[in-house]
């Protein structure tokens, strides 16, 4: 499956950005999904993952309350609307597919999208 994301830009602090990973090759609906971030100088860390149904999610505590993963599979796409941005949160943002609901470490993914950056400006 090629995933593709987008949605990334520069943003002042407290502001939101809607996330989007679109795939194409194979449906979505047969993976679970994950969001990894990069800052730079720092290694890529887990973001929020969601169940291949959509019924079950998973959030890093840096982004609870704050970020939200949904998918809709009609548009095979997976979306990370962030909320409340803080300059912290600037990196690349990254979307993954695994076999495996929740991985948190990259290895746990079989297919990745090739980035989006998220600038957040104080």
């Amino acid at each position: 499956v090629q995933l593709q994301a987008s949605g990334g830009g520069l943003v002042q602090a407290g502001g939101s950005l809607r996330l989007s990973c679109a795939a194409s090759g194979r449906t979505l609906s047969r993976y679970n999904m994950g969001w990894f971030r990069q800052a730079p100088g720092k290694e890529r860390e887990f973001v929020a993952a969601i169940s291949r149904t959509g019924g079950s999610t998973y959030y890093a505590d840096s982004v609870k309350g704050r970020f939200t993963i949904s998918r809709d599979s009609a548009k095979n796409t997976v979306y990370l609307q962030t909320n409340s941005l803080e300059p912290e949160d600037t990196a690349v943002y990254y979307c993954a597919a695994a076999k495996v609901f929740a991985a948190v470490v990259p290895g746990g993914y079989n297919y990745w999208g090739q980035g989006t950056l998220v600038t957040v400006s104080s």
